[in-house]
């Protein structure tokens, strides 16, 4: 506490606005515990939003009545306050949320408080442990706590790009599976519906983001969803293009009357052929990839094994 008001002492340089600053910090923190605990219990103890937590539970990510699902609703009342206004701040976001699979309404207001939440932490870290450390000056200690909140604000998004690359990645290589198993069954005489529900019951184990994805399919056609409207949905979820390109295509089948099954079959034939392609085109680059580490770093070893012996013997007899 000490150091904290000699810090704002420095920056102000009058102790009486000093101490106005510290008590108005200290009656803001004080006011937004006691809501923040008063809207928590409320939400808790109240036996109607208990009853309504039970009846609308699903089977997402994060399920209702949790305790972290019950903290998450109570902070609602704040967590609006921290998403931007403009509609395409926010889209990218929620686009970026989906692939990552993070589906919820409140996804997108839990994402930036959680950035808020990591400035905060970051910025009070470093200002608290500054006062261990009395060398460090006052400035410094200002750069290292702006720099530690711009990492608390910056690290949520990266770490959200990453899980939304590698959701993105591990369903792209599972697609195949589920485009020859959905060949088959489709092949087989069932519809697209059974066939998409048994693909996802036959992908629970070995794929489980795809086959969680088809069963989302599969609920909103239940619910009324047009076929290609809910495959659209399942596209903009995922972000493959693989998928996009197939439910476009099977667009066009149902509008012109044609065969789902040979559409199929022709999307999985030109899928072989992209994926032969896309192996031929990597391995064709193999041989200028190797050639800077064969250069840097296999030759001058074999150089050294080879030529390092007779180079000895004639170093050697010039001696002599």
């Amino acid at each position: 506490m000490d150091f904290l008001l000699e810090l704002i002492n420095e920056q102000l340089q009058n102790e009486s606005y000093t101490r106005l600053v510290f008590v108005a910090l200290a009656a803001a923190a004080a006011l937004a515990f006691a809501f923040s605990l008063m809207v928590l219990l409320g939400s808790i103890a109240s036996p109607f939003e208990s009853r309504k937590r039970v009846l609308t539970k699903t089977g997402g990510s994060t399920h209702a009545g949790e305790p972290g699902s019950r903290m998450i609703d109570s902070l609602d009342p704040l967590t609006k306050l921290l998403v931007p206004k403009q509609e395409h701040h926010t889209f990218q976001v929620r686009q970026k949320l989906m692939h990552a699979g993070f589906r919820a309404d409140s996804a997108v207001k839990n994402f930036y408080a959680l950035k808020v939440f990591l400035v905060l932490c970051f910025f009070g870290i470093v200002v608290f442990g500054a006062g261990f450390l009395p060398e460090v000056t006052t400035r410094q200690i200002f750069v290292y706590a702006m720099l530690s909140a711009l990492a608390g604000y910056m690290l949520p998004s990266i770490l959200l790009d990453r899980m939304a690359t590698k959701r993105i990645k591990t369903i792209h290589s599972s697609f195949p599976d589920a485009l020859d198993l959905l060949v088959v069954c489709v092949e087989s005489g069932l519809g697209l519906s059974a066939a998409l529900q048994r693909v996802a019951q036959e992908l629970d184990v070995s794929h489980p983001e795809l086959a969680e994805e088809l069963v989302l399919v599969n609920v909103e056609i239940r619910a009324g969803v047009h076929r290609i409207d809910a495959l659209k949905n399942m596209a903009a979820r995922t972000g493959v293009d693989d998928i996009k390109g197939l439910v476009a295509l099977l667009d066009q089948s149902m509008r012109f009357g044609g065969s789902i099954a040979d559409t199929l079959r022709v999307y999985s034939e030109e899928f072989r052929d992209k994926r032969m392609q896309r192996a031929e085109e990597l391995a064709a680059k193999i041989g200028t990839k190797m050639i800077f580490p064969l250069t840097f770093c296999m030759w001058p070893g074999f150089f050294l094994v080879a030529v390092g012996p007779a180079v000895l013997k004639v170093l050697e007899v010039f001696g002599r």
